[in-house]
């Protein structure tokens, strides 16, 4: 049963999909029926597995480079008119404080979790402003509205995609966009396989420490993105809306 047959022959343009949130979100939007426009900077298991839908194109791109991003994007928006956004590529930093966070790390971790937006949203919202509609998902991090969920670099970016996806809405929600981002907390996806390596005490502990006892599902976040990129949420503008089992609650 599709839960979301609005979404019948939308455009949808999503990164990081060879992995975790990226990847569910893509698989979420195949079965609803969208032709998804997808790329990673690996290619993997998870891609062919996607390759199986008919509607699915996908490109290997360096999200962090203009060149890269323009080489994936400019071709497809020849021809097509995007009508959903998901950025969802991102990394981690091993939680390094300043101190032990290098030039090269602030960078890329910045390039990668944040840039990359803002190159990939400036090719992608000409087209949605030209047809006076467009929507537009960002993958932030729990990271981004309190300490702890990361280092100092990884927390300064998703505190940084909160900031851009407001001012983002703010801008052009009166020509028909609609900008938000997803605050998750803990998910189990690969990004955070070293929380579950050797006895699994880092996952353990931090399971404890969420009210919910519990990890959380990649499909979980990829079923609130449905929501938000969807018509039903169409009056929830510029907000980070936190999936994290009551973290923030604490």
């Amino acid at each position: 049963m599709n839960l979301y047959p609005e979404f019948e022959g939308q455009k949808v343009v999503i990164t990081g999909i060879a992995s975790g949130i990226g990847f569910e979100q893509a698989k979420a939007m195949l079965e609803a029926g969208a032709i998804v426009f997808g790329a990673d900077i690996n290619l993997n298991e998870q891609i062919t597995e996607l390759k199986q839908f008919d509607n699915f194109y996908f490109t290997q791109c360096d999200v962090r480079k203009r060149e890269s991003v323009n080489r994936w994007l400019k071709p497809i928006l020849a021809e097509n008119s995007i009508d959903i956004l998901l950025n969802t590529a991102g990394i981690l930093d091993g939680f390094a404080p300043t101190l032990e966070t290098t030039e090269e790390q602030w960078d890329n971790i910045f390039n990668t979790n944040l840039k990359s937006m803002f190159l990939i949203t400036n090719l992608v919202l000409p087209t949605m402003l030209a047809q006076k509609h467009g929507t537009i998902v960002n993958m932030a991090s729990i990271a981004g509205l309190v300490a702890g969920g990361g280092g100092a670099a990884y927390t300064a970016a998703k505190a940084g995609i909160i900031g851009y996806t407001k001012q983002l809405d703010y801008d052009y929600a009166a020509q028909g966009i609609r900008a938000n981002c997803i605050a998750p907390g803990a998910i189990d996806t690969p990004m955070n396989a070293a929380d579950f390596a050797g006895d699994a005490h880092m996952a353990k502990w931090v399971a404890s420490e969420t009210p919910a006892k519990r990890w959380a599902q990649p499909a979980e976040v990829a079923q609130l993105t449905m929501f938000l990129a969807s018509p039903r949420a169409d009056y929830i503008h510029g907000t980070a809306v936190p999936i994290d089992g009551g973290w923030l609650e604490k």
